[in-house]
Order: C-alpha cells, then sequence, then structure tokens
C-alpha cells in the first residue's frame, strides 16, 4: 500500500490570504510543535522557568509602580482605580504587543537553517511565534486578575470581553510580524530600527501616564496610536466593568484587518525569492 507524498511545486499560483489560511490548516499541528517549542526553549536554562512570565511583569510593575507611584506621586495624572492595577494592565498589554511583533518579525530569520533545507511555508514560522506570545501573554494576565483581587477592584463581568482585545492583538501582532519578517529578509537593519520605534510607541502610550497628563491640545494626537485604544479597551472590560466606546471597538477591529492584509499581500509577492535571500 502506498502512501502519496506532498509535492511542491514552486510555480503553483498563490492567492493572497486563501493560500495562508490553507498553509495554516494544512500544518495547525506543525504549528502546535513550533508554539511548544518556543515555550520550552525559553525556558530551559531559566531557574524559575515558566514563572518568570509571572514575575517579569510584575517586577517591572514594581519599579514603575515605585518611580512614578511614590517618588514622583501623581505627577501623571491621577487614576479612578488603584495605580498598581493601572500600570501592570499596561505594562503586560505593551510587553504582549512589543515582544510578539519583534519576536515574530526576527522568526523567519531565525529559522534560516530549516527553511533553506526543508520546504515549510515561512509564514507558518511567524504564526507560531505570534501565538507564543499570545501564551505568554495568558499567563501574565492570570497574574493580573489576582492582583486586582488584591487590590479590591475585583473582577467584573465585561472580562469575558478581554478576548476582544486579546485576540485582536493576536492579528495585529502576526500580520506585521509578517510583514517585518519579509522586509528584515531583505533589509536586515529593519529589526534594530523597529525597537527604536516600538520604544518610542512605549512611550507614546498610556502604560503609566493618564490622558489628563496630557495636554488638551495633543490628546487627539495620543488617541491616534492605535495602541490607546488596545489598551483603554483592554482595561474597561477586564476591570473597570464599562463598556467601551464605539469608537475604540472599530480601531480594535480593523487595525489587525489592515495589518493582516498587508503582511499577507507582502508574503505573497516575496514568497519565491525569500528563502533565497536568508
Amino acid at each position: 500500500m502506498s502512501t502519496q507524498l506532498p509535492v511542491y511545486d514552486s510555480a503553483a499560483p498563490r492567492t493572497p490570504l486563501v493560500t495562508e489560511l490553507r498553509n495554516v490548516w494544512r500544518h495547525r499541528r506543525l504549528i502546535r510543535l513550533l508554539v511548544v517549542r518556543e515555550l520550552t526553549v525559553r525556558y530551559k536554562r531559566s531557574v524559575l522557568g515558566v514563572w518568570w512570565t509571572l514575575l517579569n511583569p510584575l517586577l517591572t510593575t514594581a519599579i514603575l509602580w515605585l518611580v512614578f507611584g511614590v517618588v514622583i506621586g501623581g505627577r501623571f495624572g491621577e487614576t479612578s482605580e488603584p495605580y498598581v492595577v493601572f500600570l501592570l494592565s499596561g505594562v503586560i498589554m505593551i510587553s504582549f504587543f512589543s515582544q510578539g511583533f519583534l519576536a515574530t518579525g526576527a522568526a523567519i530569520k531565525g529559522q534560516a537553517p530549516i527553511l533553506t533545507k526543508v520546504y515549510v511555508p515561512p509564514e507558518i514560522f511567524a504564526i507560531a511565534t505570534a501565538v507564543a506570545a499570545a501564551v505568554n501573554f495568558m499567563i501574565s494576565f492570570a497574574a493580573l486578575l489576582i492582583v486586582q483581587l488584591l487590590a479590591g477592584v475585583g473582577i467584573p463581568w465585561t472580562v469575558v470581553l478581554t478576548v476582544v482585545p486579546i485576540l485582536s492583538m493576536l492579528c495585529l501582532i502576526a500580520g506585521l510580524g509578517m510583514l517585518l519578517a519579509a522586509v528584515a529578509v531583505y533589509f536586515h537593519d529593519a529589526l534594530d530600527l523597529t525597537r527604536v520605534l516600538v520604544q518610542l510607541l512605549y512611550y507614546m502610550t498610556p502604560v503609566f501616564w493618564t490622558l489628563s497628563f496630557i495636554p488638551a491640545r495633543f490628546q487627539p494626537l495620543m488617541r491616534l496610536n492605535p495602541l490607546f485604544a488596545y489598551l483603554e479597551m483592554f482595561r474597561d472590560v477586564a476591570y473597570r466593568g464599562v463598556i467601551p466606546e464605539m469608537w475604540m471597538w472599530l480601531v480594535v477591529l480593523l487595525a489587525p484587518v489592515a495589518a493582516v492584509i498587508a503582511g499577507v499581500w507582502v508574503f505573497s509577492k516575496s514568497w519565491k525569492t525569500l528563502v533565497n535571500q536568508l
């Protein structure tokens, strides 16, 4: 009894988005293995192992709280909730984006030894890295829920809606990461430049400051930052117990669509020469 092996045809036409979705479905088991490997390798040589995912945002929050909450005081705006909850929610959400985006952007170059020897759709590695970032975020999110209880904020029923900004952020990371991964293969400085831009975006997002800290004439500019809508929506449903405003829903739902379209389009146009550039 013979088993028909899959055939790779480099001349086969590629339909944007359709081909990528088909590849994700066909290689879903490989994606699961890559996610497990990503998490295993990350904590393999760590004494604390997966607990570091919990401690890292907590320690970062503790340092920021000491500096901005104790030493400097309330100069960065007043919050209606405990500052530690406000701070931790911002840290884990922005870390989700920054770490996931940069790791996904470096995924293709990092897998060069495999891609140059065995045919695997390059986007599989980018998507697996984005999913691994989401798994890490969920561990940090559990820490936030515990802090909410300890701080007396509680866990409102709207917490079930956090699935919207979380899944949307995952799609945003995957789309932008695919775009960056393809560009980084041709322009090696793209990753270093992106790290600087992500750091700048971090300070333009209300992680440790509130919108009231910004002069009124500059507040509309701050709202143009897509991460502002993600973070405010996450805070609204995670512990404030309020339904986000309509404009936040529009940004959170439309931004990942644009990112995925851009990332898929670049991959569809460059996939034949992508591996040859590694």
